[in-house]
């Protein structure tokens, strides 16, 4: 990464993720490992006895797949009661519904960050690039009954 780099402007560590447990990172640190994806607003299927987790394409009314992003972030909560924000504090108890590739799961779960993570690739794009975001493929959960949403797995759990 050259020192033109976003990551490195905004005064984070070079490669911080490596040096530091998530339970130790800064409000900017744990913010800068968001990749983008938008896959943490999709809705989830989870299997009463055994717990597992499968991710559907089926996204929350708030999520806005032409920017993977949040419509309404900032006041999430007056529509979303049960939006979950993610900390360093409550990681242990929310890791597992995480998507397999979210940069938080994976650190928690003691593995690398993958190539295309924008902290490694300096580029933002590169989770869209790499086919792993939902940019554009979505659909409403207003739009979806929640009987036929197994229809709509994407990620299977591990």
């Amino acid at each position: 990464m050259s020192q033109k780099d976003p990551i490195l402007r905004a005064g984070l560590g070079k490669r911080f993720w490596e040096k530091k447990p998530l339970t130790k990172m800064n409000q900017k640190e744990w913010e800068a490992l968001c990749d983008g994806c938008g896959k943490c607003c999709l809705n989830k299927l989870e299997d009463e006895d055994s717990g597992e987790v499968a991710l559907t394409r089926v996204a929350c009314r708030l999520f806005d797949d032409s920017t993977c992003r949040c419509s309404q972030y900032p006041i999430r909560h007056h529509f979303i009661p049960e939006c979950i924000v993610m900390t360093p504090e409550n990681i242990d108890t929310h890791a597992y519904w995480l998507p397999q590739t979210c940069a938080y799961r994976l650190l928690w779960e003691g593995k690398p960050l993958h190539d295309w993570h924008p902290l490694i690739s300096g580029d933002a794009q590169t989770v869209h690039n790499a086919g792993v975001s939902m940019l554009d493929a979505t659909v409403s959960e207003f739009e979806v009954p929640l009987e036929e949403w197994e229809d709509h797995i994407i990620e299977e759990p591990n």
